[in-house]
């Protein structure tokens, strides 16, 4: 996949903010400012400069051609269930690092961020990783194989390619050895000499790897590394006969840069059997007919196309086959060109998937849809009759803002019959006791009822036009839909989504997704991280969309894409900015908060020591919080000097009380109900939510540990053994 290893050139690239320190622990209940945001504020120009890296990226990155046939797949053993198939990168490696170096001698900006930030000290291993991997890609052949069996136990693992020049084994070596330093490196590399002589399976943790004069093969186990060596010497092809290896060779015709496939078939046989009724079901979706998984990139009419296949060994029937043949996605006529994600589905009859539904529920809890049962009775409706029958199967959904108070969303269903579903969102509504307000307008009758949610009310609007139902949030949203189908302006009907289909697809299909990756990236990222939602937004650029089409046939479902390497690879650079530091500034301000929190439970601790002298300290953080029975009276007991939030009647001195990410627990050395020594644990709920755990005692001195989250609490003298923060 060109673009994808495009952006994985950028991600190595501009690994800026891997590197960044984590921010330093801020002052209690005040959550530290992300290194992304404090690196755009010492060097505001670089969203500017990695734009025009990018930019040169996209324009100069000349990628390995399209392979017609593989000369890698007839060696491979007939048994093996997976396989993978990728182009060397090396050289992309190298135009990749080229072309940074460069940038970096044009740009004063990119240079002094690189070279003098914070950044800087990994800036070199960077380089010499991007150039260790062009180097690899010299001695490597133009393909690199990847399989698995599931003959055994485990899975064995085979990776293949041709070697092209000699001097590999050593090279690895090297490299190895300036990676791994004085670890155990977890790689053992042979010649065809030293595999001869060397005895036992080798260890489940490494990676065997054979550099012979014209292949270097890595396994996971020594038997399939010697068993695989014969092969080789003996020229056996039996792989590119067996039905797998036609399959696999066949999505190399017409020429593709990378192939996936998995004999989902031979796999599912591997699977140990569940019960009897888990079987029967497995059996009813129609998944346990499954036959191959196919996958390939390949470039046609200069666009980067992504196609897969699961097939059947029969026709496609109970859940396998919900997705009806493709058929004119008319729903998309009311979708706004604007959206930012819009995905359009064509179902067989929704009243029979009820029943598929039903059957398989009943199969395992016959009384599965009694309560569905007594609430048909109470409203004198039937969600199957009423409903579903109603509906003809295609569904579209679209988001257009990104804005988490006031999302602006569209839901348009094709129905069948529009004056009984009328009737059943009625019945529905009342029943709720909603109601809806009624407005005509051009012929269009527009209902209008808001939904509380907390202290806020959402507006719900819909309406029935051209045998559709279009749902929205709020009149207006309506509106524009019905405006949009009206006028041919809609996302259906516009260019730039028929110029994103794939080339020669039809516009037909039985699904369909349309996305704006940096605008969903934005999405996700305006939660955790605002800022850079924004600095998102200004690498967005001129980007166009990615298009998803599916077609169900009888025997397979097939799905074909485009995805423009800028978007993506925006995406991915955003990714390579944003996913390290979010994380780190997450962990950051989880254990900024864990540290508040251990410097108010020790507040807490010397005030009630000093309330009550005759307890000493509290035993556990359930004493020092509120009484929830009466939380204004304040004793012994229940101290009130913490906030439900740190500390209830569950936190007791077996348990944990878990905020921000961390759990914490008091435990106290007590004499007689006279506790003279306590001490206070902060820990991660797991490793991406912190990676120090802390304690204090009535020292008041707070420490810390780096390491896995603590499953024990410490003592107060473990704890005085930790460094001071």
């Amino acid at each position: 996949m060109d673009y994808l290893i495009k952006c994985c050139a950028m991600f190595a690239v501009l690994f800026l903010l891997v590197s960044v320190s984590v921010a330093q622990v801020a002052p209690a209940g005040q959550a530290p400012e992300s290194p992304w945001a404090q690196e755009l504020k010492k060097h505001p120009e670089l969203l500017t400069e990695f734009g025009q890296l990018i930019d040169r990226l996209q324009k100069n990155l000349q990628f390995p051609p399209a392979r017609a046939e593989s000369g890698l797949l007839p060696l491979l053993p007939e048994s093996l269930t997976i396989y993978a198939a990728f182009p060397n990168y090396g050289d992309v490696a190298k135009q990749t690092l080229t072309i940074f170096r460069q940038e970096l001698q044009q740009s004063s900006v990119l240079r002094d961020w690189w070279q003098h930030g914070e950044v800087a000290t990994t800036a070199p291993k960077v380089e010499d990783s991007l150039e260790k991997f062009s180097q690899l890609g010299q001695y490597l052949g133009e393909e690199i194989a990847v399989s698995a069996t599931t003959e055994g136990q485990e899975p064995s693992l085979l990776i293949v390619a041709q070697a092209r020049k000699p001097g590999l084994k050593e090279f690895l070596e090297q490299m190895i050895s300036e990676l791994t330093g004085k670890s155990k490196p977890g790689v053992r590399i042979f010649d065809p000499q030293e595999l001869a002589v060397t005895k036992g399976r080798g260890s489940a943790d490494e990676l065997l790897i054979l550099v012979r004069p014209d292949f270097v093969v890595a396994a996971s186990d020594l038997a399939a590394l010697r068993a695989f060596n014969t092969r080789l010497d003996r020229s056996s092809r039996e792989f590119a006969s067996t039905p797998f290896g036609q399959r696999a060779a066949q999505s190399y015709q017409g020429g593709a840069t990378i192939v996936g496939a998995a004999d989902l078939h031979q796999i599912l046989k591997k699977v140990p059997p569940g019960s009897p009724e888990s079987q029967m079901i497995f059996q009813r979706s129609g998944f346990a007919d499954m036959k191959y998984l196919v996958w390939d990139h390949r470039n046609v009419a200069g666009k980067a196309v992504n196609e897969a296949e699961l097939s059947f060994i029969a026709p496609r029937h109970g859940i396998a086959s919900w997705l009806a043949k493709p058929a004119p996605l008319g729903s998309l006529d009311f979708v706004s060109p604007k959206a930012i994600l819009a995905g359009a589905v064509v179902l067989i009859s929704p009243a029979h998937i009820f029943d598929d539904v039903k059957e398989l529920a009943t199969a395992s809890n016959p009384n599965a849809f009694a309560a569905l049962t007594q609430f048909e009775q109470i409203l004198k409706l039937s969600l199957k009759d009423d409903l579903l029958s109603c509906l003809a199967g295609e569904i579209t959904l679209e988001l257009d803002s990104i804005t988490p108070s006031k999302p602006e969303w569209r839901a348009i269903f094709k129905v069948n019959d529009p004056g009984r579903l009328q009737q059943t969102l009625s019945t529905l509504l009342a029943a709720a006791h909603i109601e809806a307000e009624q407005r005509s307008d051009g012929g269009v009758t527009f209902y209008t009822f808001a939904i509380p949610s907390g202290q806020m009310k959402f507006e719900i609007g819909y309406a029935f036009v051209a045998g559709h139902l279009i749902i929205a949030s709020g009149q207006e949203a309506v509106a524009e839909a019905v405006r949009l189908h009206s006028s041919g302006e809609s996302l259906g009907k516009s260019k730039k989504l028929l110029a994103s289909l794939p080339p020669g697809g039809s516009p037909e299909a039985s699904a369909s997704l349309y996305e704006d990756p940096i605008a969903m990236a934005a999405l996700q990222l305006r939660q955790v991280a605002p800022e850079m939602a924004e600095s998102l937004g200004q690498l967005r650029g001129g980007s166009g969309p990615e298009v998803i089409h599916v077609y169900g046939e009888p025997t397979a479902i097939r799905e074909t894409s485009t995805s423009g390497a800028l978007d993506l690879g925006a995406v991915l650079v955003v990714a390579a900015i944003a996913i390290p530091n979010l994380l780190r500034s997450r962990i950051a301000a989880n254990e900024a908060a864990a540290v508040g929190a251990v410097r108010t439970v020790n507040t807490a601790q010397f005030t009630y020591a000093a309330t009550y002298p005759k307890r000493g300290f509290a035993p556990n953080l359930a004493v020092l919080g509120t009484d929830p029975r009466a939380p204004t009276a304040y004793s012994e007991d229940h101290a009130g000097l913490l906030n439900e939030s740190l500390a209830n009647d569950s936190c007791t001195i077996d348990a944990w009380c878990m905020k921000s990410g961390f759990q914490f627990r008091v435990t106290s050395v007590c004499k007689q109900r006279l506790c003279q020594e306590y001490v206070v644990v902060a820990t991660p709920v797991d490793t991406s939510t912190g990676g120090r755990s802390f304690c204090s005692t009535s020292d008041g001195i707070i420490r810390s540990k780096t390491g896995p989250p603590l499953t024990l609490s410490a003592t107060a003298s473990q704890c005085r053994a930790w460094p001071p923060l």
